[in-house]
């Protein structure tokens, strides 16, 4: 009988191989498919796909609903007839090992910008009738979305709550006015995100016709300079000038002394719990063309979160308050039907989370890494394991094993040896192979542990506000022999496609 174990692999899209200083949607993401394939995994993971802001960060995003232009395709503008060859001879000399943001952005948006203009001037029949379709299916979000930008755009990426009053407070004199003057501005945004949905669709459907099902993220809250909490202040605690009163955060753990400060305005509950959660509907349901799962980050903000009074330096001043509860999945649940939500249960967690969390059949998280600091009976040691999880090496936020392993305390390391019985001299594939070989329904690793990588490929350090998201793979790295290892562990613990 086929099993239903799964597994897969962590990889954000930035970090693929690909021409233009960051990994794309374009061919090399096509290969990363075939190479999953080969592999004998089943899932795919991946961070946020949304338009990066502050930091470069997929969970600080300018909306909620949109896709990220950077990850656009300039292969794929080629053969779809919107660049020509000439458009990329002034491309600059990219490193192929990290993402050096502030470069990448201004040649992708020089590319994209092109590829509008070829646009306008050719009208190509077939690419402006779907353009218009793009625009009908997508009205819910696209206008506001491609509006703000644009103002942003004129007012030299300043946050909205720098604006003029009139714009600012969504005056409508004055939001005509500027709509009147930036017609081009703001339609050149709106194609910017009919390019990603459109290359984004074709890459899921040759996924999902390979066997691959994608898991994608949602951040709990939203960031403050975006579409979102502009188009919709009565959603959050702001004041009468559009100001957060309070912001989100976590108290101080094992990740930070002084906690982390978010600074992400926080949702007025009771306001979503009168129409039904209809924007957090309409958000899953987007977020659910875009993967086949969806990995619910923070997910005891929705028992309680920490608020924080706007204006603190630190996290380590504030209080928990109740989030919307059972009621909320209760919605989704009725309107969605089977929720396919993964349960981001990690930190200081209370009882009342988990309960939740099974009240809905939800798969939490368990992380190998976290599990050698206790004893035995430490919830993330293998033999303690739920069938009903998702089993990792380590998550985007933590170091890679190797990493982990040599900045250990020796009694940790210690205790890792002996519960896998290993020497250690092959770290991130002796935790592989452990999280492979438990009960866990699905378990997943980033790329840089097949790899044995160290710190130096560590994606994120939270609460460190710049100097992430950008670590890369390199093309001879993705190769058969490595495919090859993969898919005899996928063999050995009943995970194969």
């Amino acid at each position: 009988m086929k099993s239903n174990r799964m597994s897969g692999i962590l990889l954000h899209p930035s970090s693929l191989p690909g021409p233009d200083g960051i990994g794309d949607i374009g061919p090399e993401a096509y290969e990363w498919v075939n190479f999953l394939v080969q592999s004998g995994c089943n899932l795919w993971q991946l961070l946020p796909l949304g338009p990066t802001g502050y930091g470069d960060s997929p969970y600080q995003c300018f909306s909620a609903f949109a896709g990220n232009p950077f990850l656009i395709s300039s292969t794929l503008l080629i053969d779809e007839g919107l660049l020509l060859l000439e458009d990329l001879q002034d491309r600059p000399d990219f490193s192929t090992e990290s993402v050096d943001f502030g470069p990448v952005i201004q040649w992708k948006l020089k590319l994209l910008d092109r590829a509008y203009n070829n646009f306008v001037q050719k009208q190509p029949e077939e690419i402006t009738e779907k353009f218009q379709q793009f625009i009908n299916q997508e009205q819910d979000w696209l206008f506001d979305f491609a509006l703000f930008m644009a103002i942003k755009e004129v007012n030299g990426g300043l946050s909205w709550d720098y604006w003029d009053d009139g714009l600012r407070k969504r005056d409508r004199k004055a939001l005509k006015n500027f709509q009147d003057e930036n017609k081009t501005l703001i339609e050149s945004h709106m194609f910017k995100q009919f390019l990603f949905f459109t290359q984004w669709t074709g890459l899921k459907n040759y996924a999902n016709d390979q066997g691959i099902k994608i898991i994608g993220d949602i951040p709990i809250f939203i960031s403050f300079d975006s579409s979102d909490a502009w188009s919709n202040p009565e959603l959050f605690y702001f004041d009468e000038d559009f100001k957060p009163t309070v912001v989100a955060g976590v108290p101080p753990d094992y990740f930070s002394a002084t906690g982390q400060l978010w600074g992400n305005p926080l949702y007025r509950w009771e306001v979503h719990k009168q129409d039904r959660y209809k924007w957090w509907l309409k958000r899953i349901n987007s977020t659910l063309k875009l993967f086949d799962f969806i990995r619910l980050d923070h997910f005891r903000g929705f028992v309680n979160y920490w608020e924080v009074p706007a204006g603190n330096e630190t996290a380590e001043i504030g209080q928990w308050l109740p989030g919307p509860g059972a009621d909320f999945f209760e919605v989704m649940q009725y309107e969605l039907g089977v929720l396919p939500i993964i349960a981001e249960d990690l930190g200081e967690i209370s009882t009342d989370v988990y309960k939740l969390r099974d009240q809905f059949d939800l798969p939490g998280m368990k992380i190998l890494q976290f599990a050698f600091s206790s004893d035995p009976e430490d919830p993330f040691l293998p033999h303690n394991y739920p069938v009903n999880c998702v089993a990792y090496t380590g998550t985007h936020d933590n170091d890679t094993v190797l990493g982990w392993y040599q900045s250990a305390p020796v009694e940790e390391k210690d205790f890792c040896r002996r519960y896998l019985a290993r020497s250690g001299e092959n770290i991130s594939w002796d935790l592989i192979r452990a999280v492979w070989s438990s009960v866990a329904k699905i378990t997943i690793a980033p790329l840089q542990d097949f790899l044995g990588l160290g710190t130096e490929a560590r994606m994120n350090y939270p609460g460190r506000p710049s100097g992430n998201w950008s670590w890369r793979v390199l093309p001879h790295q993705i190769n058969s022999e490595l495919a090859q290892r993969i898919n005899e562990i996928n063999f050995l613990y009943s995970r194969s496609k």
